[in-house]
């Protein structure tokens, strides 16, 4: 059997000849916010090999995707421009309805024929699927059979397959509830996103190593205690706000300045857990032993033990940069989250062009994943010069982090049920 080892049935196993198929992509892309055009494709390109797969086998298709979200409403439009780049990208017609699950999606999906492909609206028009309605109404996925989606759909569909890794973290009808009396499978992607972050985890080659910066430092340390914990990092290069907060850690005085940034967040919440990481791993993790600031719009750098400065600290400085670059040409496994500093400054660039460029460089199986990551790298290289660049954020960042995840969970307990 196609089955990767999570336990989740690939769609190969189907046969699709004359079978309606019912796809979840995750298509959500970024959108220009005057034009509101879709300015990057890397999650529609994606998407590609299913629905080639899908068409090649004979399926009838209908694909149902998100843009935005009540929490991201300047991106909740229409699909039709995703449905416009997809018909050029496949070089065949997609069909786009600008109805979710109502009567003209249905007749549309009864009215399908083997290789038609029919895009329906934007999901999170509908209430059950944004993201404050997961938050507030707590349904399992066997409740999430009475809703409109899944009422309206599933007496449609013969097979369920999804391909959004990227949502796999969310609670919602479109992503856990056809599992439930549907056969149902994982895409190309999906199968994937998996393997490469399960590679990362459990079958990495050595040493695996981990590079944490930016902003969002919840993330950074969520994958840390995980890793540090199951034994799966060799070495934690730290940088960004999580540079600072492990440099804090180690009982080091930053400045006033990058204090305040960091209490103004309420991000010192994380220096207890650093300094218990430390104290337990002070092997595994790396911090900076430079820093670089900006003075009448100079870059300047500072060795750590003349600390503090009245300034604000923006990125790494060069000796910080020659230590992990050193350990990356090295490693064998690079797994990255974040940037090492405000990279659109081109003051504070030279860490994070560093350090993409010693990745790119590297013999090292390489992975990244993440909105701001990925486009770091793509800034400062070519992003076919890593292994793997995964199309979630927050899912990433849970699954590296140990956390079960809704998507994941309902495609186990639908291939079990199957397979009993």
């Amino acid at each position: 059997m196609d089955v990767v080892d999570t336990g989740i049935r690939s769609l190969k196993e189907f046969d699709y000849e004359d079978k309606t198929v019912l796809l979840r992509l995750d298509i959500n892309s970024p959108i220009d916010p005057g034009t509101k055009k879709i300015v990057n494709f890397n999650r529609i390109d994606k998407s590609l090999p299913t629905l080639n797969y899908l068409i090649e086998k004979g399926a009838k298709i209908a694909i149902i995707a998100h843009q935005g979200d009540t929490l991201d409403y300047m991106n909740l439009i229409p699909l039709k421009e995703h449905a416009e780049i997809l018909s050029k990208k496949l070089k065949k017609h997609i069909t786009y309805l600008d109805d979710v699950c109502g009567p003209a999606a249905q007749e549309a999906i009864k009215e399908l024929k083997a290789g038609e492909i029919v895009l329906l609206g934007n999901l999170r028009y509908l209430t059950e699927e944004v993201s404050s309605f997961e938050d507030s109404v707590k349904l399992g996925p066997p409740e999430m059979l009475d809703t409109y989606l899944v009422r309206n759909l599933s007496p449609l569909i013969d097979i369920y397959i999804n391909d959004a890794f990227a949502a796999a973290h969310r609670n919602a009808p479109s992503m856990v509830a056809f599992q439930e009396i549907k056969p149902s499978a994982a895409g190309i992607l999906m199968v994937e996103e998996i393997e490469a972050l399960t590679r990362v985890m459990n079958s990495p080659e050595r040493p695996n190593i981990f590079v944490l910066g930016g902003l969002k430092i919840s993330d950074a340390f969520g994958m840390m205690k995980q890793v540090l914990e199951n034994g799966a990092a060799d070495k934690i290069l730290t940088s960004g706000i999580t540079g600072h907060i492990m440099l804090i850690a180690k009982g080091y005085d930053i400045g006033n300045e990058n204090m305040k940034f960091i209490k103004d967040r309420h991000l010192d919440k994380f220096i207890d857990p650093a300094i218990e990481y430390i104290k337990k791993y002070p092997d595994k993790i790396m911090y900076p032993v430079d820093l670089a600031y900006e003075i009448k719009g100079e870059r300047k750098e500072i060795k750590i033990d003349e600390l503090p400065i009245d300034n604000i600290c923006l990125d790494i400085g060069q000796k910080t940069i020659e230590i992990y670059r050193d350990v990356i040409m090295n490693a064998g496994t690079i797994f990255v989250n974040g940037p090492a500093g405000v990279y659109e400054n081109s003051n504070f660039e030279l860490g994070t062009k560093s350090i993409w460029n010693a990745i790119a460089q590297s013999n090292g199986y390489s992975v990244i994943g993440g909105g701001d990551t990925v486009s770091a790298a793509s800034r400062f290289i070519n992003l076919e010069k890593i292994d793997y660049v995964c199309t979630a954020g927050g899912a990433m960042v849970r699954f590296l982090s140990g956390v079960k995840m809704p998507l994941i969970e309902a495609m186990k307990k639908s291939y079990l049920a199957t397979n009993i």
